[in-house]
Parts: structure tokens; C-alpha cells; sequence
């Protein structure tokens, strides 16, 4: 037994846990594995799974064109996966101790599993770590706190709020607005201490019970896992407060959109110095490169950031998203916000990334723009002073399907991240939005019924 193996069984032992939901997260974010008993897991040398399940679609489907059989191996063997000792999250509101441990999952041989969402951040992190770098990134995450529904028919609606009544109008900052839920973000920061997740401030966004938990900043690794548990943890959270959570990146009709919004900034690996700021304070080449990469990088990557057919909604004109790549110092209405900050904070501020992207692989794409803008020195457009929305020289994919395209041609994401990654969400995507065109919409039903 490994130090680590055994460091780990003290440690839950002293925890006195009972139980172990062993996690992986699909392509889509989904948490699947196995949950077992405290014993069996400390017995057993890994958790064995089907490397199919990491290439289901959000609806459970199993992508199946025997164009992509290569992707897994022929004889279904399971990958391995183990647990990572510094991912353990404890689960406060089970119903006796139990622990999520992430797992990271390899081949017969070894070898990382490249389907792997965790896995996939891991590589970007290597390349950084390989030039004596290291990205720091902080996380927001923004969601909207709805009415209970078991009809997804049924537009989604705001929850009545202690006061018994629901939102009217505009709320953005209003602190009154927050309280209105007190209870229910009384238990989710208590629950977040016990778990050790890095939460910093909350506040209310602009639409109907929507809000946003910022985290603090630190390894890209360990915050890839901190939104994964936090998901969770809110849907716990409110079910038991009888309001749902969504993390879509637009639910609502004519309501804003739910952003992940990336801070990220790159360290010396040895110094901890912040390599996007000169010593005069000004903005260091190596900045405006990497601001250059995701300029360049991004409409390739943007299934990666928003990877479902609803996150393209929020990309819709007069929307409060912004649908460029355009970059410049404290503006909101460009995709690549350099916030004002002291030379040690110097970072830039992805705006593209949605809610419903899965985290590690945001977080993956975002990291991986910015190094090849570094080792290109690609030069990034001058910022933008003023509003950036009529400038469309920079624009983005308006569809997850022109957007597929774009991430299939580009032979770098493929060196980087691996074919078998590319073509497997490729895939995925390809096949979920297959079964999102199958289902009649409302609107249809509406204007073309009885009109056609």
C-alpha cells in the first residue's frame, strides 16, 4: 500500500465514514461511479467502470455511429479508477457519514484515460507545468433559484421567497433580494465550510432569483472539482428549502443568462511572481499574448464553453452576454475583461464560458487558448475603449453546430488535447443535439399548427 493509499484510509477512518461515493464526471458534467461502503472501497485496488460511460450523452444515450467504435476498446474492458487523496469531499447531508472522493481513471496499461474530462485538465496543466509555469484561476458561477416543477413543459418560474413572494423586475445587487433566502444559503455556506470549498462572495444577478457565488482563487485543478461539488451541493441544498437550482445558461425567455466567468492568471512556478504584469506594473507580453491565444483559440474551443444546444440562447443579440472575443481593461461588454487590479492580480476575465459548462473542461479550453497564445506570441487586436457590441470583426459560432465544425478542423486541439478526446465530443455533442431536434417545441406548436 502506497503512502498516499494509506494516508487516505487513516484519514477517513479518523473521519469515521461509512461510505464512499466513488465519482468520475462525464464529457457532459454528469457525476457517475459507484457508491460503496467504507470496507469494500479500502479493500478493493480501484474502482472498475466502462470507459463507455464517458462518452453518454446528457439524455443517457451511448453515442453508437460506427464511425466512432475506435474511440473504446472492442472487447468493452473497464478502466481503472482511482481515487485522488486531495479530492475528498464529505457529504453533510447524508444520512450517515459519507464521503465523494473524485476519481482519476486509466487504461489496462496506465495510462490516462484521454475521454476523461479530469484527465484532459490535467494534460493542459502539464504543459504549463513543463515551461515552470502555473495558472491560477478564480471561478464565478451564476444560477437561478426557481419554483419546484415536475412538468419540464412548463416554463421555468421564480421561487416565492420568505416573504411569500416572488420576484418582480430588476434585483441586480440588492441585498434585501439575497435575504429573501437566508435559510437556504445559511445551510449552503455551512455546507461548503464542511467541505472545504473556497467560497468568497454572493450576490443577486439580474434576473428572477438569479445569483452568483464567486470562489477564490487558487489551483485550476482543485477549482475544477470545487464546481463540481458546489453543483451538487446546491441541488441538495434546495431540495431541502422546496426550490430547485438551475445551471442552465438560459432558462428563461427574455431573462439573462447564467455565466461561468474564469479569472486566470500565470505564475512563476518557482517565484509564485505574476508573469502578466511588468515590474512597472504594466501588462507584460507574455499577457497580451495569452490574451492573443484566446482571441485566436476560442471559436474553436467554444463547444467546450458552451456545450449544449441551450447555451447558445444566451449568445442571442441584446442579450448581456458578450458574443466576442474582443478584450480590453475594466469593460463588461467584451468577451476577454482585464479587470483593474494591482500588478500581483493582473488576470483577465473569460466572459464566455456558461454555467452549464463542465468545469474541467472550461477551465481546460480557456488554459489551453492562452499557452498557445504564449508560445506563439500571438499578437492580440487593441482593446476596445467603450462599447465592444458593435464590433463584429471578432464574433463567435452562433450555433453548437457551426461551432462543432470549427473545434472538428482545428488540427491543434487535436495535438493538444488528443484525437480521441476531440472526436469523442465531437460525438456526444453531435448526438445530443440529434435528439434535441427530434422534440417539437412549444413555439412550433404555437405559430405553425394551425398557421402552415
Amino acid at each position: 500500500m502506497t503512502s498516499s493509499v494509506g494516508q487516505l484510509e487513516q484519514r477517513l477512518k479518523q473521519q469515521g465514514i461509512a461510505e464512499i461515493e466513488c465519482m468520475v464526471s462525464d464529457l457532459t458534467g454528469v457525476a457517475r461511479g459507484k457508491i460503496s461502503p467504507i470496507n469494500k472501497f479500502l479493500d478493493e485496488d480501484g474502482m472498475r467502470l466502462p470507459e463507455g460511460i464517458l462518452l453518454l450523452t446528457v439524455t443517457g444515450d451511448l453515442v453508437k455511429d460506427e464511425d466512432y467504435y475506435h474511440l473504446l476498446d472492442e472487447a468493452g474492458v473497464d478502466m481503472i479508477c482511482r481515487p485522488d487523496p486531495n479530492a475528498i469531499f464529505l457529504l453533510p447531508w447524508a444520512l450517515e457519514p459519507t464521503a465523494m472522493i473524485i476519481h482519476d481513471t486509466f487504461d489496462r496499461l496506465g495510462n490516462p484515460v484521454e475521454l476523461s474530462p479530469r484527465n484532459v485538465l490535467k494534460r493542459v496543466l502539464g504543459l504549463y507545468t513543463d515551461k515552470g509555469w502555473k495558472p491560477v484561476v478564480a471561478p464565478e458561477m451564476e444560477f437561478y433559484l426557481t419554483k419546484r416543477s415536475i412538468d419540464p413543459d412548463l416554463p421555468i418560474e421564480a421561487p416565492e421567497g420568505r416573504s411569500g413572494r416572488s420576484e418582480s423586475g430588476r434585483q441586480s445587487f440588492s441585498i434585501e433580494a439575497v435575504n429573501e433566502f437566508d435559510a437556504l444559503f445559511d445551510d449552503v455556506y455551512s455546507w461548503c465550510e464542511i467541505q472545504c470549498l473556497g467560497l468568497d462572495t454572493l450576490v443577486h444577478e439580474g434576473g428572477p432569483a438569479q445569483m452568483e457565488i464567486n470562489f477564490h482563487h487558487g489551483d485550476a485543478l482543485s477549482l475544477a472539482d470545487q464546481i463540481t461539488v458546489f453543483k451538487r451541493t446546491m441541488r441538495e441544498a434546495t431540495s431541502r428549502h422546496d426550490v430547485s437550482v438551475t445551471f442552465m445558461a438560459k432558462p428563461i425567455t427574455d431573462e439573462p443568462g447564467s455565466a461561468m466567468h474564469i479569472h486566470q492568471s500565470v505564475q512563476d512556478l518557482t517565484t509564485g511572481r505574476n508573469l502578466f504584469a511588468n515590474e512597472d506594473g504594466s501588462m507584460s507580453d507574455l499577457f497580451l499574448h495569452y490574451i492573443g491565444g484566446l482571441q485566436k483559440y476560442t471559436p474553436m474551443t467554444l463547444p467546450m464553453f458552451a456545450p449544449n444546444v441551450n447555451s447558445f440562447r444566451r449568445f442571442l443579440p441584446d442579450t448581456c452576454a458578450p458574443v466576442n472575443v474582443e478584450w480590453g481593461a475594466d469593460n463588461r461588454t467584451v468577451g476577454l475583461r482585464v479587470p483593474a487590479a494591482s500588478p500581483a492580480a493582473m488576470r483577465v476575465e473569460n466572459r464566455l464560458p456558461g454555467a452549464d459548462a463542465n468545469p474541467y473542461l472550461a477551465i481546460a479550453a480557456s488554459l489551453l487558448c492562452g499557452y498557445l497564445g504564449m508560445i506563439e506570441r500571438i499578437a492580440p487586436s487593441a482593446p476596445v475603449q467603450g462599447r465592444a457590441n458593435e464590433r463584429c470583426n471578432l464574433r463567435l459560432p452562433t450555433t453548437i453546430e457551426d461551432a462543432l465544425v470549427q473545434m472538428e478542423k482545428c488540427a491543434v486541439l487535436k495535438e493538444y488535447l488528443g484525437h480521441k478526446f476531440v472526436q469523442g465530443y465531437i460525438a456526444v455533442k453531435r448526438k445530443e443535439h440529434e435528439n434535441y431536434l427530434r422534440v417539437i417545441s412549444p413555439w412550433e406548436r404555437e405559430f405553425l399548427q394551425l398557421s402552415v
